[in-house]
């Protein structure tokens, strides 16, 4: 990158699951992280929203670090850069903003390095720091990801041609991952496995489809995480009473909370909201859409 470039870095944002589809499933939403970086004589990072000045201006910012962290791997070096970061995505609310803040890291060194990552590779690296592949999939890929995650690697099927509107009921309060995990149970019994998978199966064949319906009936059913987190989300279950009968085909917590997500059809997104609102008027809301472009990285020359 010259002086005289700006390197432009956007990141959706995502949710996960979708009710069953635990740990593995992966949507891109139209919030995003964006960054702004120059080459500069030290590295300085300057939030832009309110909520990231909680964070490091320096090198150890976890942005920065993954950055520097991925460059070494192959032998690279970074350029100390001014980075302006912005970002419309609510924190600790299940809506993937650490998997965002991952995947900039990766693509910022990807583009001062000159890696040459293909996203394939992006995702390899983004799954060994997050965990598993479901918000980072989404927020390199876009649209609907479906992965898995073993010793031998990633594997991941990216559909583009999914697409609906999502109503996100955003709480006020935090609810930490570790929180979320920790009401899990450690087994599940056999049947209950079977079942659980069953019920993942449908959902993800009706989402390639395009039957909207059945996966927002198979949503309800999971038994994986959402049955255990109801205690810690008191309002996932008044959206799943009252969200359907306003126009909603499915209701999910999102990751592992505290965001609820009312699927809706394309364009109908704003009238569900509104109903909504009329209906629960305590509760904060968002209309996002499908984000279909995934993690996007640009130059452009600075305007002196």
């Amino acid at each position: 990158m010259s002086p005289d470039d700006m390197l432009i870095i956007k990141v959706p944002a995502s949710t996960a699951n979708l009710g069953p589809g635990f740990d593995s499933v992966g949507l891109a939403l139209s919030l995003y992280i964006t960054l702004e970086v120059e080459q500069a004589d030290r590295w300085e990072v300057i939030p832009l929203s309110e909520e990231l000045k909680a964070f490091p201006s320096d090198e150890s910012n976890m942005m920065i670090s993954i950055a520097l962290n991925t460059a070494k791997q192959f032998g690279k070096t970074l350029p100390p850069c001014q980075v302006r970061v912005k970002s419309d995505i609510p924190l600790a609310r299940g809506l993937g903003s650490s998997a965002s803040a991952i995947v900039a890291g990766i693509e910022l060194a990807n583009y001062l390095a000159k890696l040459g990552l293909t996203k394939e590779e992006k995702l390899e690296l983004a799954t060994k720091i997050e965990g598993h592949p479901d918000n980072v999939g989404a927020s390199i890929f876009g649209g609907l990801v479906i992965g898995s995650m073993s010793k031998e690697g990633t594997e991941l099927v990216h559909a583009s041609n999914v697409n609906f509107d999502v109503v996100a009921v955003v709480p006020s309060e935090e609810l930490l991952t570790k929180e979320a995990r920790g009401v899990l149970p450690d087994q599940m019994p056999f049947y209950d496995s079977v079942q659980a998978g069953s019920v993942s199966n449908v959902m993800i064949a009706a989402l390639l489809s395009g039957n909207l319906r059945l996966a927002g009936k198979m949503m309800s059913k999971d038994l994986y995480h959402q049955p255990y987190r109801k205690k810690l989300v008191p309002h996932l279950e008044e959206l799943e009473e009252h969200a359907p009968k306003l126009g909603a085909y499915g209701v999910a917590l999102s990751g592992a909370g505290p965001t609820v997500m009312c699927m809706t059809e394309s364009g109908k997104g704003k009238e569900l909201l509104n109903r909504l609102k009329q209906q629960l008027p305590q509760l904060h809301y968002l209309y996002l859409t499908v984000d279909q472009e995934g993690s996007i990285s640009t130059f452009k020359r600075k305007v002196k």
